[in-house]
């Protein structure tokens, strides 16, 4: 049985905070396991992956600071070229929507705008490691550390 198997059963809409992403293409040592089970599942085609375009902001800011081109096409490759993983605009409906989450939980920006887009795209579930996000209600959040605890 797959380390993600048992929190992965049923959800075939995932919506997946920046955390994660840089996780799982870095191997980071040790959330990668967790991680990489769930891009493998979303490579399957199991699962649909989905972040925005805050994401690919987000994981390209080191790499391009340190010029490592390699890590920028790895970044790029899986966010906008795979077959599973979606990659979304940020547009008026997310922004507004993005608004209201930070007005209700006071949360970033960025943050607001990746929640939001993960409930314009009916995930069921919004994948994250960012602790501040477990108070919104409108999608179920999953701490990937809270994951890794209860395993």
């Amino acid at each position: 049985m797959s380390m993600a198997k048992s929190w992965t059963d049923g959800i075939t809409r995932l919506g997946i905070d920046s955390s994660p992403i840089i996780y799982f293409v870095e191997a980071h040592p040790i959330y990668d396991p967790l991680v990489a089970d769930v891009f493998r599942l979303i490579d399957e085609g199991t699962i649909t992956g989905f972040t925005s375009m805050i994401s690919l902001c987000e994981v390209l800011t080191r790499p391009y600071r340190v010029q490592n081109q390699s890590l920028i096409n790895r970044y790029r490759s899986l966010l906008l070229e795979s077959n599973h993983f979606v990659c979304l605009d940020i547009d008026s409906h997310i922004a507004e929507l993005a608004a209201r989450l930070r007005a209700k939980y006071q949360i970033l920006t960025p943050d607001a705008l990746q929640v939001a887009m993960a409930i314009s795209a009916n995930c069921e579930v919004f994948l994250t490691n960012d602790k501040n996000l477990r108070r919104v209600n409108e999608v179920r959040v999953l701490i990937i550390d809270d994951l890794l605890v209860s395993k």
